[in-house]
């Protein structure tokens, strides 16, 4: 028996019940973004986030969504936020530029606010893994914000 069997664990929670959950959507690659947001919402709602409970906010690109999640998490209306975009690599540094930025943009939200923040603005190589990875990607955001929310409540 290792140590970890002796201690007390809070366990993963996805009753989103009453939760009110907030989007920030980027609007470049709309189609793999679109396709992001389907997935998450579905599984918000299958874990129980009343459809009236969920607000999105569409910004233009990647670099705008934490200046929204700011905005969201300063209102004091949501429970736990979404960063959802597609940046797909390109022939000039500005893939890398924009990939970092608003990774390090929702990091700190996240951490300034205390908000829990599922981050699910892929960075692929092109658009085909993008649309791969887009259908798993949101729903798991919508798994990750229900989780720490439940978690936070318990800690």
């Amino acid at each position: 028996m290792g140590i970890s069997n002796k201690l007390p664990e809070y366990h993963p929670d996805l009753n989103g019940s009453g939760l009110k959950i907030g989007i920030a959507m980027s609007r470049f690659n709309i189609d793999i973004c679109e396709g992001l947001l389907g997935a998450c919402i579905t599984e918000l709602l299958k874990c129980g986030v009343a459809k009236d409970d969920i607000f999105l906010a569409t910004v233009p690109g990647a670099l705008e969504v934490p200046l929204a999640l700011q905005t969201m998490a300063k209102s004091g209306k949501f429970d736990a936020l979404v960063a959802l975009g597609a940046i797909i690599r390109g022939e000039t540094y500005h893939f890398e530029l924009v990939a970092n930025e608003s990774g390090s943009g929702v990091t700190r939200v996240m951490l300034d606010s205390g908000l829990p923040i599922a981050n699910a603005i892929l960075t692929t190589e092109d658009q085909d893994q993008a649309e791969v990875r887009m259908a798993e990607k949101g729903a798991d955001a919508a798994r990750v914000v229900i989780e720490m929310v439940n978690l936070l409540k318990k800690i």
